[in-house]
């Protein structure tokens, strides 16, 4: 196993995670998921990062695409999926569901943001 691995995306993730200290050192941890939306895509737009925001994913079943859409909070660099949370700790579920969005998708990175923690900002990367 080499010991000089690449990993993925690294300075896109090093930018869009910098973004989010940004947003946290600025608002803290009390404040509704959209409101940190809102100023996340602002220091987003700020820093010359591209993204989409609530772009809907489809789910295929059997080569069908299902009418049921769900929507990730951002794709940056068409490449990274982006889930925000405002909750008081990042569990399991809030992995599965950036998990199905990445599978929907067709991505492989996901980062989860939670703003809502009282003592710092949560962040995890997700390779699917």
């Amino acid at each position: 196993m080499s010991t000089n691995q690449e990993v993925l995306f690294a300075d896109e993730c090093y930018k869009l995670v910098g973004a989010a200290f940004e947003v946290y050192n600025e608002l803290g941890s009390e404040f509704l998921e959209q409101v940190y939306q809102e100023a996340y895509e602002f220091e987003l737009n700020s820093n010359s990062i591209p993204f989409v925001s609530q772009p809907p994913l489809h789910i295929t079943y059997k080569g069908h695409t299902l009418n049921k859409e769900y929507f990730a909070d951002l794709i940056a660099y068409h490449e990274i999926l982006i889930e925000l949370k405002a909750i008081e700790k990042l569990t399991k579920r809030e992995e599965s569901q950036i998990l199905n969005y990445l599978r929907a998708s067709n991505l492989r990175l996901g980062i989860l943001i939670n703003f809502g923690h009282d003592q710092k900002l949560e962040w995890k990367r997700i390779i699917r």
